[in-house]
């Protein structure tokens, strides 16, 4: 028996929670999980999991051998991944997960240069409306906004993205407010958030002034990007983070209004898990993205990352 393999795929079982997910992540047969588990235990001669058609659960054998198992594994992986850094090859394929926006509007556009400075690797992109689970996956790296679902993630600020409001320059001439308060919301194209059926407010602040803006426009969208070309059309006046606007901002499409005025700022992650040492192709990737995104309006390494529901606070690496 390959007493490596099968603790892998023992710590895999336990991860997932799920023989069958644990089986779907390692590429393999429901039948073949199951029998590398039986195997593990009748050479320790315990059982380490108790399950049933719904559920599973460690005995106290498994609980004792479980976080031993993750050290081994952890330190197999650091061992083997040094040695193949050591020539400074980036290869292998290179599993990412993204929300559409950023990824079709900054990430997709440049992955092309990305795998041409590195041959050997190939880049298998994901884009999602909700993150998933990276263990579940086998996800190298993801992009999270603001929060990631789980504290035993490692979360990087990889830019700090704010709110601006923008037109088409036509829109903004005939447009008489001199501030957020005077906005007609029948003007203001909304964002959908996921699974919502009402567009999301709009903030503002400048000293110690507050504004809110409730869009009640013609049309509302759950994509910054068809946010975006309605806009360009004259369609109305949006908020949408600068990182999708800025290229229709540079080139003159929209303009932007009430500049002087604060909004809401939102801040991008590379994501990854904590307990995985940093392959060469992840930290080639998380290069990548600090080169594509504006440096200037990179965040601190000690910014603090929402974690799930119960709020905890990961540590920012």
């Amino acid at each position: 028996m390959d007493k490596l393999w099968a603790m892998e795929v023992f710590v895999r079982v336990v991860e997932c929670g799920s023989f069958s997910r644990a089986a779907e992540s390692l590429d393999l047969a429901n039948a073949t999980v199951t029998s590398c588990i039986r195997n593990l235990e009748k050479h320790l001669g315990v059982t380490l999991i108790q399950r049933n058609t719904r559920h599973l659960h460690l005995t106290d054998e498994g609980e004792l051998f479980f976080p031993k198992c993750q050290t081994v594994l952890a330190s197999v992986a650091q061992a083997e991944t040094e040695v193949r850094a050591s020539h400074t090859e980036v290869s292998g394929v290179l599993r990412v997960e993204s929300p559409f926006a950023i990824a079709q509007s900054l990430i997709c556009p440049a992955l092309p240069r990305f795998v041409e400075a590195h041959p050997g690797l190939s880049v298998a992109m994901t884009m999602v409306n909700e993150p998933r689970s990276l263990i579940e996956r086998a996800t190298d790296v993801a992009i999270r906004m603001d929060r990631v679902e789980d504290a035993d993630l490692v979360a990087r600020p990889i830019y700090a993205a704010r709110y601006v409001v923008c037109c088409a320059p036509a829109l903004a001439r005939r447009i008489q407010a001199h501030s957020p308060h005077q906005l007609d919301p029948g003007l203001c194209l909304g964002l959908l958030s996921e699974g919502a059926h009402n567009p999301r407010h709009w903030t503002f602040r400048k000293n110690n002034e507050e504004a809110i803006v409730r869009p009640d426009g013609p049309l509302n969208f759950n994509n910054s990007g068809a946010l975006i070309q309605a806009a360009a059309q004259g369609a109305g006046i949006i908020y949408v983070l600068d990182i999708f606007a800025a290229e229709s901002l540079a080139d003159g499409s929209l303009v932007e209004l009430f500049p002087d005025w604060e909004t809401a700022t939102l801040t991008f992650h590379a994501v990854t898990v904590k307990s995985r040492y940093a392959a060469p192709k992840v930290r080639a990737f998380v290069d990548f993205l600090l080169e594509i995104l504006d440096a200037r309006r990179r965040p601190g390494v000690n910014t603090l990352v929402e974690v799930g529901q119960d709020r905890r606070k990961p540590r920012s690496r």
